[in-house]
């Protein structure tokens, strides 16, 4: 349900070249929970390429090492026990503590000088 308002509010992609900053990405790789006619539309819509895995069809393991980031980065972040448990439910402020912890994770694995 909330592909739509995810990639719509992403922020323009900056490249080091000439020209616009793209506003989409190039493909969406998701697991078969996203295999649902109305996302592959919305996405056909847009032009980004789907590499969804079909239902009764196709595996998610193909998807591996794409999800790997992908669940690396979520237990990173659900670390912090804050964030996890959603004391908050204000939208404020669980944005401002996922800030907070990828500033924390970003300065841990920083070289220390």
């Amino acid at each position: 349900m909330l592909v739509e308002p995810i990639l719509d509010s992403m922020p323009a992609i900056k490249r080091g070249g000439r020209g616009h900053p793209r506003r989409r990405p190039v493909k969406l790789h998701a697991d078969k929970g996203y295999d649902i006619p109305r996302v592959r539309r919305y996405l056909r819509r847009r032009g980004i390429t789907a590499r969804i895995a079909r239902i009764g069809r196709d595996s998610s393991s193909r998807l591996g090492r794409h999800r790997w980031v992908v669940e690396r980065t979520l237990g990173w972040l659900l670390s912090y026990k804050r964030l996890a448990l959603r004391y908050d439910r204000t939208a404020t402020t669980i944005t401002a503590l996922a800030r907070l912890a990828v500033t924390l994770i970003c300065a841990r694995r920083l070289p220390p000088n």
